[in-house]
């Protein structure tokens, strides 16, 4: 039988020890190192968000062009996680995201429009 070493994945710590199990049955571990930013940690988390660094994708990600729909397809966690996170990081970005869709009613509403005036005017050219 071979032990390998836990080590905290926030601080790289050697101290730590077993802090009981979640409800799935997975072992949950706690840090001593008195420095470390978080306290307990879980190796296998059920779900993707909840592992380090996700976060810090979504903004990148955001900054290179991705979309809400790419982010959450590419990282396999929800849309709405991705919206909540960059909401948390910059408040205007919420303002934004909702302007655009506004934006994006208001140039639908004249894409219907032009479209039934495109329409009666070929019925009258004898097109339709």
């Amino acid at each position: 039988m071979v032990l390998e070493p836990v080590r905290c994945p926030h601080c790289g710590s050697d101290h730590v020890c077993k802090h009981g199990q979640t409800k799935e049955g997975k072992q949950r571990y706690r840090c001593h190192n008195s420095q470390c930013a978080r306290a307990t940690f879980i190796f296998d988390y059920s779900y993707q968000a909840y592992q380090p660094g996700v976060k810090d994708t979504i903004i990148d990600m955001t900054l290179n062009g991705s979309g809400i729909r790419d982010i959450a397809r590419v990282l396999k966690i929800s849309p709405t996680t991705v919206i909540k996170e960059l909401k948390k990081k910059n408040p205007d970005w919420s303002r934004s995201i909702v302007a655009y869709s506004n934006a994006l009613k208001i140039v639908m509403e004249y894409k219907s429009l032009f479209k039934s005036v495109m329409k009666r005017s070929w019925m009258r050219c004898g097109v339709l």
